[in-house]
């Protein structure tokens, strides 16, 4: 497995005794629980990975995130119906999931049945889930304290109304991933005092078209957000990009490819 390891500086000079905080994060996994044939890869090695910087750094210094479509895409999945997908992500203790769309290929009840095994927060800020039983599940933020640090992390979903079926979109009502953002940035800064926001994405790294918008697009329209963790367009990338949000401070976007090739890693200081 790749480790990609994309260092911030946020202090004058880098302390000698490591890492304020490290966030582990994968998205678009899709059921990917073995390696590739060349060894890429699997749910072990992943697992490993995470147990390591877990031991190395301090388990209350490591976030662990994932921006969706941990389902669909292997025999895993077609036969144990993501059951196994929602077992591993409370084994390896994830602290914050976002939804991505193929969350939804089995419809709303079914994974309303598999997210009430799921011990670790979900999040999604733009579906209206609240008229479903889903809703008990899957919240717009979670906050977790990490690093002394307590973090806000925002959940975002792709536009259910391109990648999820008819049936099961027309019964979702979508939120505008803009508006949202800055309502749920704007209180986790003014009311929980957070120290750092993060939006957890499955709106896309880059769009499937020069019209379809993305991370990129959204990040220019929102303000109060320290950074982007974006799924969905199976983007592979080497370090962030930057773009302006509305206060014309750069805000980074990073993403992690797919199947769970890498990993990403950002270690602030």
């Amino acid at each position: 497995m790749k480790r990609i390891i994309t260092v911030i500086a946020v202090a004058a000079a880098l302390c000698a005794c490591g890492p304020k905080l490290v966030i582990l994060h994968t998205n678009d996994t899709h059921s990917h629980m073995d390696p590739l044939r060349d060894g890429k890869g699997g749910i072990i090695e992943r697992a490993a990975l995470v147990d390591s910087v877990r031991k190395a750094d301090g388990e209350g210094k490591v976030l662990l995130l994932h921006a969706g479509d941990f389902d669909q895409g292997t025999s895993y999945y077609s036969q144990l119906h993501g059951r196994l997908e929602a077992k591993m992500l409370n084994l390896m203790r994830y602290d914050a999931v976002a939804l991505g769309n193929h969350e939804f290929d089995d419809g709303i009840e079914d994974l309303t049945e598999r997210l009430r095994d799921v011990t670790c927060p979900v999040v999604c800020a733009n579906l209206d889930l609240s008229a479903f039983e889903l809703g008990q599940y899957v919240k717009p933020y979670t906050i977790v304290n990490k690093g002394g640090m307590k973090i806000g992390i925002i959940g975002l979903e792709a536009d259910i109304s391109t990648c999820v079926s008819k049936t099961t979109a027309s019964r979702i009502p979508q939120l505008d991933p803009a508006e949202v953002t800055n309502k749920w940035a704007k209180y986790l800064r003014e009311e929980e005092k957070c120290d750092m926001v993060i939006v957890l994405s499955h709106y896309g790294y880059v769009g499937d078209n020069e019209e379809m918008p993305d991370d990129q697009t959204l990040a220019a329209k929102v303000k109060g957000v320290d950074l982007f963790v974006s799924g969905h367009s199976h983007t592979f990338v080497d370090d962030f990009i930057y773009v302006d949000d509305l206060d014309a401070k750069p805000v980074p976007i990073i993403t992690d490819g797919c199947w769970g090739l890498e990993m990403g890693m950002i270690k602030l200081y």
